[in-house]
């Protein structure tokens, strides 16, 4: 959808991203079967089928808005916004829209992963912690050695992103609780060099953690959904 932004042609999911989406349609259609066959008497196959798509949206969404982001964060060549033109203000207000709404959507996704799998694992996560995260969950699971195959694999995951996510998720803190995430880098800068101009913040270096942030979701979204097929089928 995004990518006519840019007037190309809609995306070709390929590697990584064509393997998640996968994964979570073999898992729908396993569900769906099953569902077809009345075996959903409790109506959880088709709360999981519903889960499930809305996964696939909201991966969807965040590469599309991660895409975009790179797009506009590329157009940027000045270092401060007193230097820009009209155009590079225009492409570089973009560029904030779009990565703001891709950090959001990556704890978003994740947390939306988090149920599911607390769900399916039967974990009760809820116990623990009333309003839990997909961290909690991950970190309950690795507390309990349960589903060690997916549990370890996961963790690898999330270790390996582990710097990035952590920027990410202090710059959604910042956004939901405090103030937009660019105006709070505004402010540091400020408190050091009052009355001076205000250079931006780096911009590459904040696509390169929305990458990650993507990497981490697909990645994750992939374990768990080839690892949910191979659950379903030995039911």
């Amino acid at each position: 959808m995004l990518r006519s932004l840019f007037n190309e042609q809609p995306r070709a999911a390929e590697g990584t991203l064509a393997e998640t989406f996968r994964a979570m349609e073999q898992f729908a259609s396993l569900l769906s079967k099953r569902i077809e066959a009345g075996e959903d008497r409790d109506y959880k196959l088709r709360k999981f089928e519903i889960w499930t798509l809305g996964l696939q949206a909201a991966l969807d969404e965040l590469e599309q808005s991660h895409y975009a982001a790179l797009r506009y964060q590329k157009l940027i060549s000045s270092v401060s916004v007193k230097q820009m033109t009209d155009t590079e203000r225009m492409n570089y207000n973009r560029y904030i829209y779009y990565d703001k709404n891709g950090f959001i959507r990556v704890f978003s996704l994740l947390d939306k992963l988090g149920t599911l799998l607390n769900e399916l694992l039967g974990m009760r996560t809820e116990r623990v912690k009333a309003h839990f995260s997909y961290f909690t969950v991950l970190r309950v699971m690795r507390e309990r050695k349960a589903h060690p195959e997916l549990t370890w694999k996961l963790n690898d995951v999330k270790e390996k992103y582990k710097e990035a996510i952590g920027r990410l998720r202090k710059r959604r803190n910042t956004e939901i609780h405090y103030m937009n995430s660019e105006m709070h880098d505004d402010l540091i800068q400020s408190q050091r060099m009052y009355g001076a101009e205000i250079y931006l913040e780096n911009v590459a270096e904040q696509s390169g953690d929305l990458t990650c942030g993507l990497q981490m979701a697909m990645e994750s979204l992939r374990l768990t959904f080839q690892y949910a097929c191979v659950l379903m089928r030995k039911k």
